[in-house]
């Protein structure tokens, strides 16, 4: 009886589905604005503000407001692609299907979405520096989703386990 009133005292653990969206929020902040200082320095020639080209008007976009504004869509897309990760590979153990989903993002990307995006040239007039960091970018943005998301399934389903026993 002791013990159930001192767990009382603690606090709920998060549910999974709210940590996938805390992944995909901190992922779509800390990779976006590591894109930028990246595009700050040259490493690249695509800025993140491209997520707003196709859809805002006026040149504000390439103000601070707009930098603000393109990282809160970088978050709401990051968000979007932890729930895709969740829902197709959380069973998949291992940090290659994060690399693999890295990689995947940046085909689609720089391939399949590149004709809605005016800021990014066609892949092949893309320079070396850019394709060189734009697909590390990528890939450490799929390995942090999927090693993410991975864990905290693992861990979960131990808990499950040992919480049945």
């Amino acid at each position: 009886m002791s013990n159930e009133k001192h767990m009382d005292q603690y606090p709920k653990p998060m549910s999974f589905l709210m940590m996938v969206f805390w992944t995909g929020l901190f992922g779509g902040f800390f990779w976006g604005v590591i894109g930028y200082v990246a595009y700050f320095f040259n490493f690249t020639d695509v800025s993140p503000n491209v997520i707003l080209e196709p859809w805002a008007l006026g040149d504000w976009k390439y103000s601070w407001l707009g930098k603000v504004i393109s990282l809160i869509f970088l978050m709401i897309v990051s968000i979007l692609s932890a729930f895709i990760y969740y829902v197709a590979l959380r069973k998949l153990k291992g940090i290659w299907f994060g690399i693999g989903f890295g990689i995947v993002l940046f085909l689609l990307v720089f391939y399949v979405l590149n004709p809605i995006f005016p800021g990014i040239k066609p892949f092949t007039e893309l320079g070396r520096d850019t394709v060189i960091t734009s697909i590390c970018l990528y890939i450490l943005y799929g390995t942090f989703i999927g090693y993410s998301i991975n864990y905290e399934y693992e861990i979960t389903k131990v808990q499950d386990k040992e919480a049945s026993t």
